[in-house]
C-alpha cells in the first residue's frame, strides 16, 4: 500500500490510480504522456525527461497524445465555411421554439443556429429575420428553417420567396423526401463561377432520415425543375446551368431517433449508410470540395456526441435538449415537464402538417395525453368520410374530452384562419368533406403545440411537446448538477458541456486504446459551468 504522501507525490508526475486517470481524461488541452512501469500503465503531464521514479519502478515513456480540442472533433471545413468556432448546430424547433434569442445566443457562442420558422406566419418570420440580421450583423453562423408543406405548397413558396428576398444565406430544409421547386430555387439562386469553382450565395442544409433521400439532395438539382424555374423567371439560365454541376446541398444532416418528424432509425446504422451514399455520389459526379454529413437524433450526452463524431460525423445537431433551455420558446411549465422526462417517456403521434398523409412526430408522453388523443382523432378520420358521418355519441366524446369545443366552433375558427392564409384550402374543404374533417382535427394538433408554448394551464394535458429519447438521457446525465434545473440550462451551457464532455470521452477512449486502465467514470464526465 502506498502512503497518502507518496501517492500524492507520484500523482504530480505519473498517474496510475482510477481517480487520477479519470481526471486526466478531462485535461484534453494538454499533451498527455502514456507511461508504463512494472506492468502498470498510467499517464503524465508536463516535461518527461529521463527516468521517472514510481512505486512500481522507473516509468518508461510509450508515447504522447497531442492536445485535443472540442473545436477539432468534426470537419474543420464546416467551421471555416459557416463562420463557427465549433462543429455544432442548434436545430430549428418549429413554431418559433428555436427563438430569435436562442439563435443569437448560440451564434455569439460560436455555434451555428437556425430559427424555427415552421408553423409561423410569413410575416412573423419576416420580423424574426429583421431582428436576427440586426443582432448578428457581420456573422454568417445563423439561418432559418424551410419545412415541407405538402398540404399548403403556397406556404412553402412564400417562405422561400421571403428568405431569398431578405438575403438569408443558410437555410435548413426539413421533412422533404425529394427536392421541390422552392428548395431548388433556394439552392440555385446566386450561384456564380469563381476562380476555384462554383460559389454559392445560399447554403442549403438538408435533414434526411433515409439514404435514398440523402442521394437526391447530394445530387444536382433535377433538370425539369431547373427548366421550369428558368421559364418562369425565378432563375437565370446561368444559375440553372451551374446548379446542374453541383449538389443541391453540401451539408446533409442525418436525423436518427429524434423529436418531431422521425423514422426512429438508430443513428449508428443510418449515419454510415448515408456516408457511403455520399462517397458514391461524389465518385459519380466528380465533385470537388467538401460534402459533409452531420448527425442528429439521440444526442443528449457527451458519450452520444463523441460516438457521432467517432462514426465520422462532420458536425452534430441537437434539438430536444434545447427545448428545455432558457432561450427556448416553450413555456416554463412545458420546460419543467421536459426536465422530468426519462428515456422511455416519448411516443409517436399524428403530425399536424402531414396528418392526411399519415405522418407522425415523436412527442413527450409523460404528463400529457396529447399522443393518445391525437391518435384517436386520426383513427376517426380514417374511419369516416365526413364530420357529419361521425356517430353522435363519438362526436360528443371528441368535443367534450379532446377539442373542448363543438365541431361547428372549431370549423368557424379554422375557416377564419384559412381565409386569411390560404383561401384555396377553404375552397377544397367546401368540395371535399373529408378534407374539411381533416382541417378540423388538425386544429387540435396545431393548437396543442401552441398551448405548450403559451403555457395554457387549462390545456396542460393536451400539450404537444416534440421530444426524443435524448431528452431523458440528458436529464439522467445532468441529475444532481447545476444543469438539472431548467433555469440554468442556457443553450450555450448545454452545447459547451456536450462538446467539452465529448472531447473528454474521446480522450478516455484514446487512453484506453493505448492500454491505460481508464475507469468507467471517465466516460460520463460531469457537467460544469463553462465560460
Amino acid at each position: 500500500m502506498w502512503s497518502e504522501q507518496l501517492r500524492d507525490a507520484v500523482s504530480e508526475r505519473v498517474v496510475f490510480d482510477a481517480t487520477g486517470l479519470a481526471a486526466a481524461a478531462a485535461r484534453v488541452r494538454e499533451p498527455t504522456h502514456v507511461m508504463t512501469a512494472g506492468g502498470h500503465s498510467g499517464v503524465a503531464f508536463g516535461p518527461v525527461t529521463g527516468a521517472v521514479a514510481t512505486p512500481f519502478g522507473d516509468a518508461r515513456h510509450l508515447g504522447t497524445l497531442p492536445p485535443l480540442y472540442p473545436e477539432w472533433l468534426g470537419d474543420l471545413s464546416f467551421c471555416r465555411d459557416h463562420g463557427t468556432r465549433f462543429p455544432y448546430v442548434v436545430g430549428e424547433m418549429a413554431n418559433g421554439i428555436a427563438t430569435v434569442g436562442m439563435v443569437v445566443a448560440a451564434a455569439r457562442s460560436g455555434l451555428l443556429a437556425f430559427f424555427g420558422a415552421a408553423g409561423l406566419p410569413v410575416s412573423t418570420v419576416d420580423s424574426a429575420v429583421s431582428e436576427l440580421a440586426s443582432a448578428l450583423s457581420g456573422r454568417d453562423n445563423w439561418g432559418v428553417n424551410l419545412i415541407h408543406s405538402p398540404s399548403e405548397p403556397s406556404v412553402e413558396r412564400h417562405l422561400a420567396d421571403l428568405l431569398l428576398r431578405r438575403g438569408v444565406r443558410r437555410i435548413s430544409v426539413s421533412a422533404f423526401t425529394e427536392p421541390t421547386a422552392a428548395v431548388v430555387r433556394c439552392a440555385a439562386t446566386g450561384l456564380r463561377r469563381g476562380p476555384h469553382g462554383v460559389r454559392r450565395s445560399v447554403h442549403l442544409f438538408a435533414k434526411v432520415s433515409h439514404p435514398g433521400v440523402a442521394e437526391r439532395f447530394l445530387s444536382p438539382a433535377p433538370a425539369n425543375l431547373l427548366r421550369a424555374l428558368v421559364d418562369e423567371g425565378a432563375l437565370t439560365p446561368e444559375e440553372a446551368q451551374l446548379a446542374a454541376e453541383v449538389p443541391l446541398a453540401e451539408d446533409i444532416t442525418v436525423e436518427g431517433d429524434s423529436g418531431g418528424h422521425t423514422d426512429n432509425r438508430p443513428l449508428t446504422a443510418l449515419l454510415p449508410a448515408v456516408m457511403s451514399v455520399r462517397d458514391e455520389v461524389v465518385r459519380r459526379h466528380g465533385y470537388r470540395g467538401s460534402l459533409r454529413v452531420g448527425a442528429a437524433g439521440g444526442l443528449g450526452t457527451p458519450a452520444a456526441v463523441a460516438a457521432a463524431f467517432s462514426l465520422g460525423a462532420s458536425y452534430v445537431l441537437t434539438g430536444s435538449v434545447n427545448q428545455s433551455a432558457v432561450e427556448s420558446g416553450l413555456s416554463d411549465e412545458a420546460k419543467a415537464m421536459l426536465a422530468q422526462a426519462d428515456i422511455a417517456d416519448v411516443a409517436m403521434a399524428p403530425s399536424a402538417d402531414l396528418f392526411e398523409f399519415g405522418g407522425k412526430v415523436q412527442v413527450l408522453r409523460r404528463g400529457t395525453l396529447y399522443a393518445s388523443r391525437a391518435a384517436k382523432l386520426y383513427e376517426v378520420y380514417l374511419d369516416h368520410p365526413s364530420l357529419e358521418a361521425i356517430p353522435e355519441s363519438l362526436r360528443v366524446k371528441l368535443e367534450r374530452d379532446v377539442l373542448h369545443a363543438t365541431f361547428a366552433e372549431v370549423w368557424a375558427e379554422t375557416l377564419r384562419f384559412w381565409k386569411a392564409t390560404d383561401p384555396d384550402e377553404v375552397l377544397r374543404a367546401e368540395t371535399e368533406p373529408k378534407h374539411r374533417m381533416a382541417l378540423v382535427f388538425r386544429w387540435y394538433l396545431g393548437k396543442a403545440s401552441r398551448w405548450a408554448i403559451a403555457g395554457d394551464s387549462g390545456r396542460r394535458t393536451d400539450y404537444q411537446v416534440w421530444c426524443g429519447p435524448a431528452m431523458g438521457a440528458f436529464n439522467r446525465w445532468t441529475a444532481g448538477s447545476h444543469l438539472a434545473e431548467p433555469a440554468n440550462r442556457s443553450v450555450a451551457q448545454i452545447a459547451l458541456n456536450l462538446l467539452e464532455g465529448a472531447a473528454s470521452v474521446t480522450r478516455a477512449q484514446q487512453l484506453r486504446g493505448h492500454g491505460v486502465p481508464v475507469p468507467p467514470t471517465a466516460f460520463i464526465p460531469a457537467p460544469r459551468r463553462l465560460a
